[in-house]
């Protein structure tokens, strides 16, 4: 990494242009590396949460089930299917939210490899794009997380900005697209394991529910 590289990522460039000078009087960018540390932690923080809706969702599972057991046992078919539609929709939600925290669980993982401002912008933008498809995917099942993703996301698009014009270097969308879509997919492969390994599937006789078309891919 040069000198000048260095200087940037690690704390501010001392001689900028006067209109540099005077945007970071009105908002100030701070050095990039702890700006970027920062929205690992908040990354993080809301991998932490994911967790948290898994272990809430996968205790509901096990009562839904149990239901589902308990009425087959004593051949009310019709019960047993109003459960199997409701533990259907609860399995759903929890493959979305797996598959959400595998994807920031990677991005965490990319983000703490860069070392140089030329690695930001190449790593930034999947980020930003796989971000922006888990949030979207998490409104209806766990909308809470939905300001906290767009504000890192938010975050981490300025610091790809910064990167960009202090290295020279400009976004290939095609391969950044491509790089997002493979982490997403990789995700959703997991996820898709992951339920399967995790939760019984239904006593024999106690049809599943149809399940609406929907993409864990991109959410």
């Amino acid at each position: 990494m040069s000198e000048r590289f260095a200087k940037k990522w690690e704390s501010k460039r001392e001689e900028q242009p006067f209109t540099n000078r005077l945007k970071d009087a009105v908002k100030p960018p701070g050095p990039l590396k702890p700006r970027l540390d920062f929205a690992v932690r908040r990354i993080e923080l809301q991998v932490q949460k994911l967790d948290q809706a898994t272990e809430r969702f996968s205790q509901r599972d096990k009562a839904i089930f149990a239901r589902i057991v308990d009425a087959y046992t004593k051949h009310d078919t019709a019960r047993a299917n109003v459960f199997a539609n409701e533990l259907a929709e609860v399995r759903k939600m929890e493959k979305l939210i797996i598959n959400a925290r595998l994807a920031l669980e990677q991005i965490v993982l990319r983000l703490r490899t860069v070392s140089e401002l030329g690695d930001v912008v190449s790593t930034l933008g999947p980020a930003v794009g796989v971000l922006r498809s888990v949030r979207s995917g998490l409104v209806s099942v766990f909308p809470e997380a939905e300001n906290e993703l767009g504000e890192i996301g938010n975050m981490l698009s300025g610091i790809m900005i910064e990167a960009g014009q202090g290295s020279g270097m400009t976004l290939n969308f095609d391969t950044v697209n491509e790089d997002a879509s493979k982490i997403l997919t990789e995700a959703a492969t997991v996820a898709e394991q992951r339920v399967k390994e995790k939760f019984p599937d239904l006593p024999q006789g106690i049809p599943t529910a149809p399940q609406t078309e929907q993409s864990t891919q991109g959410f």
